[in-house]
């Protein structure tokens, strides 16, 4: 048997240029310079250096499993020099992801957050990564659904036997800390009952009926929820297997054709569409926004990283583009109200309840 390839993606906001808008070339030269370091030592197989937003997503393939400290401790020690470039710069919220002094072992908790998967690979390997900004991790929830679920999106689920059965879903609950598996299509109506509620129930990974392999991860942290305090949305992660029993890739990219909207935005507090866009023009500037996502392809080739490919470059989607804006556009003037400002128990983590303080002896019983 075939070593199994683990596929690691590491992300991090240390530090944004301008604002919240994008990262600087230092810092991606930096990330380069670290991972390639890794790569000529044989700690990793292949890597790549992918952005959106102000955050840096280290795409790293290696033959030592998920959750493995050696690949974990270098995505530490990269971001922290990152880091510290930034604050050379003088770069907005220099280092902010980094919640502690001390490495562990692993990165989640301490900031940075993961999506990892270790499997062998098949004749062929193609993956997607999705990247986003300005969201959280429930944003993949309706994607993931209609990838893995819904037969209007993925044909594959009706014609293809082996995917007719369908797929588990691992959904965790990020407020109760709890997680529980349920099948599709049998439990369809159970599993929406908690993934619309994308803010606390989120969709941690995904399984083949069939096969048992694992067809899809993704990060399932709430920054705001570790560190207790407001300090930046959480900007998730997500990777998906495409192909050979699995979705076909444009059954996984076609959610993103209508843009959903999704919490975050403009300090992490107001809801706007999920705008799919190149790693080019993942630079949210209206507002902070709108939030962006971006799929990278690869084929992974003996644990080697072919591509990647820019998928949303594509001008298929300057249609969903042009309806993102339409959508900002129409939230925007809703300025302070809900729905464009987040419910009251999602603002619990931003800095509004400092501003409720200051106004809580004023009020009076009826």
């Amino acid at each position: 048997m075939a070593d199994k390839i683990t596929l690691s993606v590491i992300k991090a906001d240390v530090g944004g240029f301008v604002g919240h808008s994008s990262v600087h070339a230092d810092l991606l030269k930096k990330a380069e310079e670290k991972l390639n370091e890794a790569k000529n030592e044989g700690l990793l197989k292949d890597y790549f250096v992918g952005h959106v937003g102000d955050d840096i997503n280290l795409i790293m393939t290696h033959f030592l499993g998920v959750d493995n400290p050696k690949i974990h401790e270098l995505a530490w020690n990269t971001f922290l020099e990152c880091s510290e470039a930034a604050k050379r710069l003088k770069l907005y919220g220099a280092g902010q992801d980094l919640l502690s002094d001390a490495f562990s072992g692993n990165v989640r908790g301490l900031g940075p957050a993961a999506a990892e998967l270790e499997f062998e690979e098949r004749t062929s390997e193609p993956v997607v990564i999705f990247m986003a900004d300005k969201t959280e991790p429930g944003a993949w929830n309706l994607p993931l659904f209609k990838i893995f679920a819904d037969p209007f999106n993925t044909a594959g689920l009706v014609i293809d036997p082996k995917m007719h059965d369908g797929f588990r879903f691992e959904v965790h609950d990020l407020v109760e800390n709890k997680k529980v598996v349920l099948a599709t299509p049998e439990e369809m109506y159970d599993l929406l009952v908690f993934i619309g509620a994308p803010g606390r129930f989120v969709v941690r990974s995904i399984f083949s009926k069939t096969t048992g392999e694992t067809a899809a991860v993704s990060t399932t942290q709430r920054l705001n929820m570790i560190a207790g305090r407001y300090i930046g949305k959480d900007d998730p992660v997500c990777i998906v297997r495409c192909q050979s029993g699995l979705p076909a890739l444009g059954e996984v990219l076609e959610p993103f054709a209508t843009p959903h909207l999704v919490s975050g935005w403009m300090r992490g507090s107001h809801c706007g569409p999920l705008m799919p866009v190149s790693m080019k023009d993942a630079t949210p500037t209206r507002f902070d926004g709108p939030p962006r996502v971006v799929a990278l392809g690869f084929q992974v080739s003996n644990g080697t990283l072919v591509g990647p490919q820019d998928l949303f470059a594509d001008v298929a989607f300057d249609k969903a583009r042009e309806l993102a804006n339409e959508l900002a556009s129409y939230m925007r003037r809703l300025g302070p109200f809900e729905p464009h400002r987040l419910h009251l128990d999602e603002m619990e983590y931003t800095t509004m309840p400092s501003v409720m303080k200051e106004l809580t002896g004023r009020f009076e019983p009826l």
